[in-house]
Formats: structure tokens, sequence, C-alpha cells
């Protein structure tokens, strides 16, 4: 026999208290109990507590603006959000101008690719023009901070420096010092007594970032953050880190490279395709104006198996030379090799050359390279590559001052390619004489003087007009 249970209401038409649900921060899965890892998006310490509208229905009313009320946004003063330069010319690149009164930066990078040395620059600049710069480290004494600044020339009177982790304290100095310029490394470090959690979680994060955003707004003060990332090289900390700053630059470079690349993903007051050059050194660090003299060796060669190509950086033209080894193999499975090249594309511009062109390269090792440590990726570089295979493999130097731009095809067709006209007038101005791009180019870019420019619709036209005849190169 089977028992009816009823339940008894409760006491004074109370409703039952809903258990309190935990939400993932990255993706929005929900869950009854909390969980460290969460089982939509697999992300580890994202999961957090979800208390909901209630049952009662919203808790927020409305009330009376009075210190911001709406107005016409013809009479908005944009003065105040004028951007003010920083000093170094290609950190101002990026950022579209220099840094805008109450913006929050946040600069990632991995260790050691020269984020702190960066901004310690940056810092020092511009209290040299008279403002007040705070830079608070959590990371470094402030003795150690001090003996960067002396090696890299970083040193200003109103420059201020603090090592500190706590966020109550940082806000006091904010308080005491009114700065024009604030400057945490890193965002990672620092942490609120308010706020359960380590230095670095989610919950931890997010309120020190909140704070310092409302900081920053209320003073017009810029803040540049430091950020952590992860191996996969991206923003380490929950993603709504980077939702609530106003820029998200990336800082970039090869551990053995000089060079350093730092590229805006998010930016609420400028371009997001535009690209920083910095040289590295022991004596700190520089903006390049003209870096395309670091990924050359020459540009007039007989040398084999050499060819220059132009990349495009998001706006901006680089020059850089691929160099190709290719010799006969001493083992079954030929080498392929690569170092600063796409090793999947090398080895499809391989095989086309070998089925389209008859190229014997199946015997042979063959050994790719950039000079000066330019990452070559693009499709544009193609060309370059083919050219540069054959001539190591002919023995045939390229035409003196050739530049090669272009995608090839798998039927061993060279496909167009955007920014033809930037990268030709870059050759141009390195001093190129001759240049091999896609068939229908010159129908839609003007000519540099001094260029004498070669259409080449296939693999077998682009050889013929790149490779110098025996004893001309």
């Amino acid at each position: 026999m089977s028992q009816t249970t009823t339940r008894r209401p409760r006491a004074g038409g109370e409703r039952p208290t809903e258990r309190p649900g935990f939400r993932c921060t990255e993706c929005g899965w929900t869950t009854s109990k909390w969980v460290g890892r969460c089982g939509e998006c697999q992300e580890w310490g994202c999961v957090v507590e979800d208390a909901g509208p209630g049952s009662g229905g919203p808790r927020t009313v409305a009330v009376a603006p009075t210190r911001n009320p709406a107005r016409p946004i013809e009479d908005i003063d944009v003065a105040a959000a004028a951007a003010r330069p920083t000093g170094v010319d290609e950190l101002d690149r990026v950022l579209g101008g220099g840094l805008v009164p109450g913006a929050v930066v946040l600069l990632a990078g991995e260790p050691g690719v020269g984020k702190s040395t960066l901004l310690l620059d940056v810092a020092a600049r511009a209290a040299r023009t008279g403002r007040r710069v705070l830079y608070v480290t959590g990371e470094e004494s402030a003795a150690q901070v001090r003996l960067r600044a002396g090696r890299i020339h970083a040193l200003a009177p109103t420059l201020l420096l603090a090592a500190e982790t706590d966020l109550g304290t940082v806000l006091g100095h904010i308080e005491s010092v009114d700065p024009d310029l604030l400057v945490l490394d890193s965002v990672q470090t620092f942490t609120s007594a308010q706020v359960e959690g380590t230095p670095g979680g989610v919950s931890q994060v997010r309120e020190v970032t909140a704070a310092l955003i409302t900081a920053a707004k209320s003073r017009a003060l810029p803040v540049v953050l430091v950020g952590h990332v992860t191996k996969d090289g991206s923003v380490a900390g929950p993603r709504t880190l980077e939702h609530l700053v106003d820029v998200v630059c990336q800082f970039e470079g090869e551990r053995h490279s000089r060079l350093r690349l730092l590229r805006a993903t998010k930016n609420r007051y400028g371009p997001t395709d535009e690209v920083g050059c910095f040289d590295l050194s022991e004596h700190g660090i520089v903006g390049l104006a003209d870096p395309s003299g670091l990924f050359t060796s020459r540009l007039v060669s007989d040398v084999p198996g050499t060819c220059l190509t132009v990349t495009l950086e998001g706006r901006r033209p680089l020059a850089a030379e691929v160099q190709a080894l290719v010799a006969p193999s001493v083992v079954p499975n030929p080498r392929r090799t690569t170092s600063g090249v796409d090793g999947s594309r090398l080895a499809m511009v391989l095989a086309v050359l070998q089925r389209r062109l008859g190229a014997r390269l199946a015997d042979q090792d063959v050994y790719v390279s950039t000079v000066g440590g330019a990452r070559v990726v693009e499709p544009a570089a193609d060309l370059a590559l083919a050219l540069a295979a054959v001539s190591g493999r002919e023995n045939v130097a390229v035409h003196a001052g050739l530049v090669a731009v272009g995608e090839v095809g798998l039927a061993g067709e060279i496909r167009p390619v955007p920014g033809v006209g930037r990268r030709l007038a870059e050759a141009a101005r390195l001093g190129c004489t001759r240049a091999v791009v896609p068939a229908g180019t010159l129908d839609e870019v003007t000519v540099p003087d001094g260029l004498r420019v070669v259409e080449a619709p296939d693999l077998a036209a682009a050889v013929l007009a790149g490779l110098a005849p025996s004893g001309d190169a």
C-alpha cells in the first residue's frame, strides 16, 4: 500500500528558502553546489556563488541622479578625454595617441619579456614632464626596482615608488599622493582584506580591478596594470578582467631576440591594428621607428637561398629576409626544420614546388629561417619561401634587390594579398629595385618610382622572373 505524504505549509505563509546557486564567470554554466572546475568550459576556479534575483523580484529601486545628471551629448566637454602622449612614440602609436585621463590599461605578456622595464621607462618620462607618477610594485622590493631604474636611466624627482600588496594601502597612497599616473605591477599580486581568496584568484582580481577602475574614473587618473599570462599566451585571471578595463595590450617577443612587439587587442580610444616595435637590451628598452633593418642582412646579395619579403603587422609593413638551405639528405626521412616560419606552411609550399614545377625536394633536407628573429606566418610570404627554396636547390641566387609578395595556392597559382601598395612602398624605401607580385596587382596600386614590378600568375612565371641568370646575380 502506498502512502501519501503531505507537506505542511510554513507558518505565516512563508515560502521555502531557495538554495543558493553557483555560476561560472567564464561561460555562465550554473550548478546547485560549488565545484572547483566548471563542467562546461573546464576552467578552474571560476565558479562563484550566484544569489540570483531572489523570490521577491528585483531589489534595486530607482534613485534620483544627483551628481551626474543626463545631459545633451553635444554639451559634453571632450577636452577632458584628450589623450596625453607618454613620451614613447611606439606606445603612443598603439594606444592611439597616448593615455586618456581615467583610462585603465592592461599590459600582459610572458615573464621576462620587458613589461616592467617598459612601464618604468614610461613612468620616468612622464615624471620628467612635471607630472607626479606613482609606481606600485607587488612582485619586487623597492630596492630592486631602484636598481633597474638606475640601469635604464629611469630616475626622476616626481617618480614615487612603493612596494605594497594590500589594496587598501594602495588606495591610501593614491589619496595621499594624488598622482597624475598610476602603474601597478602586477594586478595578480594585490589582495583586498574585504574579499576571501588567494592572490590572483577570481574574486581578488575582480575586486582589485573594480576598486582601481572606480578610483581612475573618479579622479580622471590614467592607470596601467601589468597582467600575467597563461601557458597559451592569454591573459591570466577571469575573462571579466579584460571586459572591465579600457585597453588590453599584449607584449610579445622571443626570449633569444631583442625585438619586442606591442599589440592592442582591445582599445576603446583608438585602433587595434597598430603594432609598436621595441629593442630590448641591457641598457633598457627603446622604440624602433624603423625596425626593418633588424630583419634583413642584405638587400643586394649573390648568395643562393635568400629572398626578401614584406609582411604586414597590423597596418605596419615590415621587411623580412627568408633564408633556405637545401642539401642532400643522408637519412630516409628528409628533415624539414624551420625558425620563424610556420612549418606546415613550408611543407605545403615544398609540395607544390615538387608537384607543379617538378623540383626534386623529396630527397633533400630543407632548413628555413628568418633573419633577426622575425616571425613570418602570413600567407603573403609564401612566394618568398618558394623562391628561396628553389634558389637554394638550384644554387642560383635571386635577382639583386628583389622582393617577393604573394600567396601560393595548391594549384601553383599566385593569389593576391592585401596591402600590396604599402608593401611595395616599404620595399622601395629600403632600396629594392624589382618586385614579383600576383597577377592583377598593377590594376589596383601605384608603383613607386625606381621599382620594377613583375606580375606572375603562377609559380613557374614567378621563378622565371625571380631567379637571376647564371652570373647575373
